[in-house]
């Protein structure tokens, strides 16, 4: 080939470069600017806020200090975290309790009736969040279904008090974030080579002892994509709590919306929010650490 020919080669594959970046930044530029606008910006705006003072009339006043930090760690808002934290973790723990089995035997089922059981998973969350925490309030009041029935049936003499307790919270907060938990489950056993499930058995494996050696560790990237999934969203929360839990339960989701929009304490409701987004990135660095590498939340 010809000096001509090499440069004529090198001329081409440099304006293909040129095209490939072209379209990699009219692709890119858009997601980009969504999230400088969108993320970025308004985040820059909390951590600045969160270092501010409230004003005489609830505005911010813009003096630097500290107070907003500091005034955390009375026992009050330390408790809040604790109960949060409490909250949180006992929804991830049931949450994955029932979404494991679930997802395991879904995972094992014919295809049509798979589709159809991942459907009726899905479906409910069409419709309003607000509108099926009613319908739970309905259910555990002093006059609902459940107390009618277990009158009914002679279990009780009087109704139970069901709703505005930590049971009821967590009722609304497993049933609320039960798909986030299914799905990443049953897309992690789904992936499972089942020719490592069958070696175990031919190696004299039984049934447990291949579930425990095998298929468990095999989705533990969708056991920690799950508990992720469940956790943080948990924390924040804030609608459950104060419909299920009435006055009676305060976490930390509650505690930020009342700094908002009831006390007007803005720079004090951004603190706890960057306290909050510090402990959710302390908790995704743990499960990286404990998993070895990058964990990937996927649902499909």
């Amino acid at each position: 080939m010809s000096a001509l020919n090499y440069k004529d080669l090198d001329k081409a594959k440099t304006v293909k470069s040129k095209k490939i970046d072209f379209y990699k930044f009219t692709l890119i530029f858009p997601i980009s600017l969504w999230m400088i606008l969108l993320v970025a910006i308004p985040l820059t705006y909390v951590v600045v806020i969160s270092f501010m003072q409230r004003g005489a009339e609830g505005g911010i006043n813009f003096v630097f200090s500290f107070e907003n930090y500091k005034r955390m760690i009375k026992p009050l808002y330390f408790k809040v975290f604790f109960d949060s934290l409490g909250i949180a973790a006992i929804t991830t723990f049931l949450t994955f309790l029932f979404g494991y089995p679930f997802a395991y035997f879904l995972s094992k089922t014919p295809k049509k009736l798979r589709i159809f059981a991942l459907m009726m998973i899905i479906i409910p969350f069409w419709t309003n969040s607000l509108i099926r925490t009613y319908a739970w309030m309905a259910l555990l009041s002093t006059e609902g279904l459940i107390n009618h029935i277990f009158l009914n049936l002679g279990l009780i003499k009087e109704p139970l008090k069901l709703l505005y307790t930590y049971g009821a919270v967590l009722i609304g907060m497993v049933y609320t974030l039960f798909p986030f938990m299914v799905l990443p489950l049953y897309n992690s056993i789904e992936k499972v080579d089942k020719s490592l499930v069958e070696a175990a058995k031919d190696l004299g494996a039984n049934s447990l002892k291949t579930f425990t050696t095998v298929t468990l560790p095999l989705t533990m990237p969708g056991i920690i994509a799950g508990c992720i999934l469940v956790f943080i969203p948990s924390l924040g929360l804030f609608f459950i709590p104060d419909l299920m839990g009435g006055s009676n339960i305060m976490l930390i989701g509650n505690l930020i919306r009342n700094q908002f929009l009831v006390s007007r304490d803005w720079p004090f409701g951004a603190a706890l929010s960057i306290v909050l987004i510090i402990v959710a990135l302390i908790l995704i660095g743990i499960c990286r650490k404990l998993t070895g590498k990058k964990v990937d939340v996927e649902v499909f």
